[in-house]
């Protein structure tokens, strides 16, 4: 039965496809069992014929141009009532519409005019058509080739119980009309009618509402997901081997570590590099073939043989390391390349230790050209996200293993093809549950898990919600997993590394009160008394589209500068929730006292020109030239950051770089907060193939932006004063500051890396002047500086 009203959703989905508007409507939501004829024929179905048709009694509806311009045509599907959502037998009457029942649902369908929408379109879209009706109103649009259902929230004004207010917007969003996405289908199954008749009791309005908005839950489809991958993790981690943290040339036999934190902390790793490329494959950027079964036998060796790891060597591996982390062919030719020969150091020792090459040339069933070719329409994206992890240590030069992407076949890990593609294994999992209930627990492959489900690269807000898993999923798989396990006690570790996920409701709420704060205490003149300035910045920060200080440039002006130079430090920032709650916010208000960047970006020009007045100061014309030579290249890069992107872009992108900070204790929840930072900037640029890269900009590096240490153990600090106004102290900060912004936009790994050492050279001349100028210079305070600064240093 469920595969026979699967068949028939996505038959009607389909049928959108070249019928008439309103039939392929009507039997769309038939396909969802609910039937009415109660509608009425509008005057015409374009957008100002709709509002035409509607008496209002006195409401004022004044849709906006700009969205009345996407309008391309509306039809009014039907009306169901509470009457007939309690009358089980039968959903037919042949009543007109009533737009005075309030406990009923209003179909409409909307065709609108572009090929693609954002979310925040749709949004704005539904809310309008919401606003003049009693009911709610449920939306389905139709552009291009896709479908996308929304629905709103509506709760009884608390003062005037004859109104509602509009509350959070929920979107099944872009359902390819062609070839629908089976997660697609399984949630408009879940809605249909009769499934919800069988899962909640429906005995009218309020029940259906409940139970649609049950349905629609996200944090319940992220618990259904974390089941899934929790029970693929426990399995994978008992398959896999990587390298141990040892150094090449270590007299041991064994190369692969088998401790099981080992194991833990590499599955999580590479758990969330394949949700990030899965995310990028929401965008395009990355071919879904890669991950198909059937294409992958036909070009990989030995494919999913018994203890065959070459699907993870040959594509994962090269996809992570030589692809990603390097640029394609046409931008620079012959750069992605497979190594000259597996194993021939003395003829190739400029390749030897570049992870940016392909490997493992002997696991294709293709020639190399073909197999280069596999992965050449990817963009490179820099940012550190895929730096392969085998680094040379800066004390003994020698090669430590910890990726294993090498031609030594005794440190390459062993991570099962079955992992990826096995339709269903049955394991024992009772020890890692404590329960011996979960003796006999059927798990899929990671792909398959990943296919279940639909991937948005847009996070959702509390106001505004698509059914699909967002980029916070990744917050939420790393809290859950990572506290699995106490390095000492092998018992789950929640409570000793602290790890906990914060609801997006308290987070919001934690963004808003300081963001309130901060701008209370920055801007000055406003005008108003503290009661009315507090209401004013609580609209300002509402998903309300007012702007209470509209018609007040100065004030606006004001708020521009005091973003601009806001600090946000997150000391045990986790995933990034926080702070990734500041950079939505911080640019949601941008966006309503700046719409079209002009400020925001004369602001990031203005700071470039102070930054090359400064260098008049250097006496050496020649130092003084190249590094006025330096700065002017940013220039076009301000200018390519807002022209060539969704406008959100370049907010996000300077937000980041100069106010927003993170620390925690575990590295890899630093890697993960990186990670959705990388894709909230990837969600707002453009793709155009006739351009360098495909017109994508590589990612920044965040290794200044987000550090792995402990911000609960503090240094003893010693006693003297530090003169503020030292002018070689102000210098050293100066190149410490331009050295930083070098490594945000550097792509290439060397140059990234001599930035990082140039770094921890000036943070070293810095603590050496520091403590030149300290006094009380007692013995016992001159021990306790020298050690303060060593750790400093360290």
């Amino acid at each position: 039965m469920t595969k026979e009203k699967l068949r028939i959703i996505k038959s009607s989905i389909q049928n959108f496809d070249g019928s008439e508007l309103l039939n392929s409507s009507v039997t769309f939501l038939n396909a969802l069992d609910y039937v009415s004829s109660k509608t009425m024929s509008l005057v015409n179905n374009t957008s100002e014929g709709f509002v035409q048709s509607f008496d209002f009694s006195g409401d004022s509806f004044r849709p906006q141009k700009a969205l009345t311009n996407e309008w391309k045509k509306i039809e009014l599907v039907f009306q169901i009532t509470d009457e007939e959502i309690s009358q089980q037998e039968s959903l037919f009457y042949k009543n007109d519409l009533n737009r005075n029942i309030y406990k009923s649902f209003l179909f409409l369908t909307v065709q609108l005019k572009k090929e693609s929408y954002k979310r925040a379109e749709l949004v704005q879209i539904t809310r309008e058509l919401n606003r003049p009706f009693k009911m709610p109103v449920i939306v389905l649009f139709y552009y291009g080739n896709k479908l996308t259902l929304s629905v709103i929230k509506r709760r009884p004004h608390k003062r005037d119980k004859s109104k509602d207010v509009l509350q959070k917007v929920t979107l099944i969003k872009d359902i390819n009309i062609s070839s629908p996405h089976r997660a697609h289908l399984e949630i408009l199954k879940d809605l249909s009618l009769k499934e919800l008749n069988e899962n909640f009791e429906i005995h009218g309005f309020d029940d259906l509402l409940n139970a649609w908005e049950k349905t629609l839950n996200i944090s319940e489809l992220n618990k259904k997901f974390y089941r899934e991958i929790a029970n693929w993790y426990f399995w994978a981690v008992s398959k896999v081997k990587f390298p141990k943290s040892i150094k090449k040339g270590s007299k041991i036999k064994n190369f692969l570590s088998e401790d099981k934190n080992d194991k833990a902390l590499n599955v999580i790793r590479l758990l969330t590099r394949v949700i990030f490329i899965w995310f990028l494959k929401e965008k395009s950027l990355v071919p879904p073939k890669l991950f198909d079964k059937n294409f992958i036998r036909t070009i990989i060796k030995n494919f999913t043989e018994k203890e065959s790891s070459n699907y993870y060597k040959a594509i994962l591996q090269n996809l992570f390391f030589a692809t990603l982390n390097a640029e394609m062919n046409k931008d620079k030719p012959n750069n992605r390349r497979f190594v000259e020969s597996e194993f021939s150091f003395e003829n190739n020792k400029s390749e030897y230790g570049v992870k940016t090459l392909y490997r493992y040339s002997d696991l294709f069933a293709i020639q190399k050209d073909e197999a280069v070719k596999l992965f050449e329409n990817i963009p490179f994206l820099n940012g550190g996200l895929f730096d392969c992890l085998d680094k040379e240590d800066e004390e003994t030069k020698k090669v430590m293993y910890f990726d294993g992407f090498t031609r030594n076949k005794k440190l390459q890990p062993i991570v099962p093809d079955e992992l990826f593609f096995n339709d269903d294994a049955v394991i024992d999992l009772s020890a890692e549950y404590d329960d011996k209930k979960k003796k006999e627990i059927h798990v899929s492959g990671l792909f398959n898990i990943l296919n279940k489900y639909k991937f948005t690269v847009e996070e959702n807000t509390p106001v505004e919600e698509e059914v699909a898993l967002d980029p916070e999923l990744l917050g939420r798989v790393f809290e859950n997993l990572l506290a699995e396990y106490n390095p000492e006690t092998q018992k789950t570790a929640r409570k000793s590394t602290g790890s906990y996920y914060t609801p997006r409701e308290i987070v919001s709420y934690m963004v808003d009160e300081s963001l309130i704060a901060y701008l209370k205490n920055s801007i000055t003149e406003f005008g108003r008394n503290e009661n009315q300035l507090e209401e004013d910045f609580r609209l300002l920060l509402s998903f309300n589209p007012v702007n209470p200080f509209n018609n007040e440039p100065e004030i606006q002006e004001q708020i521009i500068r005091a973003l601009d130079k806001a600090k946000i430090l997150d000391p045990a920032v986790g995933s990034g929730a926080f702070p990734m709650g500041v950079l939505q916010k911080m640019a949601h208000i941008l966006h309503k006292v700046d719409p079209e960047n002009q400020e925001w970006k004369q602001r990031q020009i203005d700071k470039l020109n102070e930054a090359i007045k400064k260098l008049e100061e250097i006496e050496d014309p020649k130092i003084r030239q190249q590094t006025i030579d330096e700065l002017e290249k940013q220039r076009g890069d301000i200018e390519d950051a807002f022209s060539n992107n969704e406008l959100d872009y370049g907010r996000k992108l300077y937000l980041i770089e100069n106010c927003i900070y993170g620390v925690d204790i575990q590295t890899i929840a630093i890697q993960i907060a990186k990670l959705r930072f990388f894709i909230s900037l990837i969600v707002d640029q453009k793709i155009d193939k006739s351009k360098q890269n495909f017109g994508i900009r590589p990612l920044p590096n965040l290794e200044t932006k987000f550090v792995a240490a402990n911000t609960l153990i503090g240094i003893e600090k010693p006693k003297g004063v530090i003169n503020n106004e030292d002018i070689e102290i102000k210098e050293l900060e100066e190149k410490l500051r331009q050295n930083r912004h070098k490594l945000f936009n550097t792509r290439n790994s060397q140059r990234k890396k001599d930035l990082i050492d140039k770094a921890k050279k000036i943070r070293k001349k810095i603590t050496e002047r520091i403590k030149e100028l300290l006094f009380d210079k007692t013995q016992n305070e001159i021990e306790q500086k020298q050690k303060y600064f060593d750790n400093a240093i360290n």
